[in-house]
């Protein structure tokens, strides 16, 4: 008989946990019938984090996917009037990329979409459950174990 796997019990938790969080904020993309998708709207809340036009290798970068799956996505936001490409004033071979009017629009779309989504994900938690995810989740993520040795007062 082989004991269960506390840790990989977890994993599977927290796996289900991303395919539905997914599966709900693409279903609240839909509703709102924009046009773009999960991965597009990835790309466009990145861009808006720029304080001005990100080159194509910038937005890989911080996606954290190759330079074609940029333009990839670039492509089809700029055919759906979102995003154009720009040249750089200083040097006219280089190309960024920045918002248009239709982008920033669909932004604060996303933006909502996003917010009921997250709403109907939380709702089952009160106030203070969601306080503890928040503070669990954070820690996950920075990758800073917390021990009780960390905790100990000296």
């Amino acid at each position: 008989m082989t004991s269960p796997d506390p840790d990989g019990l977890l994993a599977e938790q927290l796996l289900r946990l991303t395919r539905r969080v997914h599966r709900i904020q693409k279903r609240h993309l839909e509703q709102r019938d924009l046009g773009i998708t999960p991965a597009q709207s990835r790309l466009l809340r990145t861009l808006a984090h720029y304080a001005s036009p990100p080159r194509m290798a910038d937005l890989a970068q911080r996606l954290e996917v190759v330079p074609r799956a940029v333009t990839t996505l670039v492509d089809g936001l700029e055919k759906a009037g979102k995003v154009r490409r720009v040249p750089d004033p200083a040097n006219r071979r280089v190309i960024r990329i920045e918002l248009t009017p239709e982008g920033r629009t669909a932004l604060r779309e996303l933006r909502r979409a996003r917010r009921s989504a997250a709403e109907e994900i939380l709702a089952p938690l009160t106030e203070a459950q969601r306080t503890v995810l928040g503070s669990l989740l954070d820690t996950l993520v920075d990758g800073a174990p917390i021990r009780d040795c960390d905790r100990a007062s000296p």
